[in-house]
């Protein structure tokens, strides 16, 4: 059963049980509208919605929105229960999004446990909230806070809904807490579409406006969502209309089912770890060789998740610049309120060591080189590394193009080799390619994948070729945007125009970032200018 009904007293208690998220399906709509006949027979005097394990609801099923629709709707399910004879309390047991808020909207009461999650994530996936989440939540917590949290698809936690007034209490015993609550309490609250708000300002409306263009660019959902929350001050009826049609629509579209692609691809890249049936090593020190741009960064992250790390470099001059670049990071995280001063000197005091040359390292469980793209230079780092870490120390390759199997041939254990290529910079970018080199084992692929988490990494698993995945991609877009240039284009007007298409930067201000050198040394060695159908610059 995905919903279970037990009464007790003179409450129902409706408990939703699909696992692993209890997500809301066809199955679990039916089950409620069940549920709510059982306890409209037993002649209850309260209804409590509440959910199984750690989640109330996490949301709609998203698997079912490229089909049709499948009876009881969710929104006739959520009227029913805001107008059920009895008045209707939802405790909130753990993550409530999407769906799982709409039915926490349609109850009288809200109780959350401390800790949990709530939200109307639905724009992530190109559609907007479709049970009345538009109409009910400004309804609730005001327009601004409405216009805050919808279009930009904002989870907050129990306490940020307490305080705007989306949850009315907080109990670490919801359930509890939900039959103790006194009859009168309830008997005092009106159903959320019983209340009225005003209508929201042209300011408000231009900012949230401004925000979606800026954070979600091209995308429609956000845009949709916010005329839809504007038009909570005016009658419900026609909202809730507007706001099926609006959802409806945008199920449909190839934009949304782009991003449900993302979506469900995202999850499985981070499941990847848990179907290899290896115990991944808990890294807690680590090397990083090269302390420019892109290593720093990397050892910036790392020790941000508590690993301590020893970056080398060739000499005491390098050292200090790599000093230097790790120390700006930390000078940036002040500037952006992330740390005080204070905090970012002891951490780098902590996690952090300097070294020239491989004869002083510590016995780090990984070592990750992030040198110069240059093959002779990185397997001279492998050897060194090798010879100088215990034989069980995994051996990454933070190579964007070569081929890892090359770079660490003559390395004892080739087990433990492998490439992770880290995307600049690498302490923001999410995409973190781990590159399965012939040897690689499951167990150092294990590991990986699960540091990847820990650094709240996007992980995808990648074979040795050519520039592996990403850079695969950006070589043909680079070729095309080359050619745009040669055509009599400026280099800053191309990636003007990639920025206003949706790009958060253009391909020039990229290479920018990562080094020129770096995209030079891939055209050398590919050997473009010579090949024939190329148009090369």
């Amino acid at each position: 059963m995905a919903v279970h009904v037990e009464i007790r007293g003179d409450a129902a208690i409706l408990t939703i049980d699909n696992p692993p998220v209890n997500v809301i399906g066809a199955k679990v709509r039916a089950g409620l509208m069940a549920g709510l006949d059982q306890a409209e027979a037993a002649g209850v005097s309260r209804v409590i919605l509440t959910g199984s394990g750690a989640n109330f609801v996490a949301g709609a099923d998203a698997r079912e929105f490229g089909a049709p629709p499948v009876l009881p709707h969710l929104p006739d399910v959520l009227t029913r229960i805001e107008t059920f004879r009895a008045p209707c309390i939802a405790a909130i047991n753990g993550t409530a999004l999407g769906g799982g808020l709409e039915i926490a909207l349609a109850c009288r009461y809200r109780i959350a446990v401390p800790g949990t999650t709530l939200g109307l994530p639905e724009v992530t996936l190109g559609v907007v909230p479709g049970a009345g989440g538009t109409q009910r939540l400004p309804r609730l917590i005001g327009m601004d806070a409405a216009l805050d949290l919808i279009p930009q698809g904002k989870v907050i936690n129990a306490r940020q809904a307490q305080k705007i007034g989306l949850v009315d209490q907080l109990d670490d015993d919801p359930l509890a807490a939900a039959q103790s609550l006194p009859s009168a309490t309830l008997s005092e609250r009106r159903p959320v579409s019983h209340r009225s708000v005003d209508a929201a300002s042209p300011e408000a409306i231009k900012a949230a406006t401004a925000l979606a263009r800026k954070r979600m660019a091209g995308q429609i959902a956000p845009l949709a969502a916010i005329e839809l929350v504007t038009l909570a001050s005016g009658d419900l009826s026609d909202g809730l209309t507007r706001e099926r049609d609006v959802f409806l629509q945008l199920r449909a579209s190839e934009q949304a089912s782009a991003l449900r692609h993302v979506f469900f691809a995202e999850r499985r890249a981070m499941s990847l770890g848990r179907s290899l049936g290896e115990q991944p090593t808990d890294i807690t020190s680590a090397i990083v060789v090269g302390g420019g741009n892109m290593g720093a960064s990397i050892a910036y992250a790392l020790a941000g998740v508590g690993v301590d790390v020893a970056l080398v470099e060739t000499d005491e001059a390098a050292a200090a610049r790599a000093e230097e670049n790790v120390k700006r990071l930390y000078a940036q995280a002040v500037y952006r309120g992330r740390m005080t001063a204070e905090q970012a000197e002891a951490a780098c005091m902590a996690r952090f060591s300097f070294k020239v040359g491989y004869g002083d390292l510590p016995a780090a469980q990984i070592a990750i080189e992030a040198a110069f793209e240059n093959m002779d230079v990185k397997r001279a780092i492998f050897r060194s590394l090798a010879a100088a870490l215990p034989e069980t120390a995994i051996l990454a390759s933070n190579t964007a193009y070569l081929d890892v199997n090359k770079i660490a041939e003559g390395v004892a254990n080739p087990g433990r080799i492998m490439g992770l290529h880290f995307f600049g910079p690498a302490h923001v970018m999410k995409l973190l390619e781990v590159v399965r080199a012939d040897a690689t084992s499951e167990a150092a692929l294990a590991t990986a994948l699960r540091l990847a988490s820990r650094l709240r990494k996007m992980p995808v698993l990648a074979g040795v070729c050519d520039g592996f995945i990403g850079n695969r991609i950006l070589t043909r877009y680079r070729q095309t945007t080359d050619i745009v240039m040669l055509m009599g284009a400026l280099p800053w007007d191309i990636d003007t125009a990639m920025r206003e298409f949706g790009f958060a930067m253009g391909p020039y201000e990229v290479q920018d970032l990562s080094g020129l050198d770096i995209a030079y040394a891939n055209r050398k060695r590919l050997g473009l200018k010579d090949k024939p159908g190329f148009r090369y610059i």
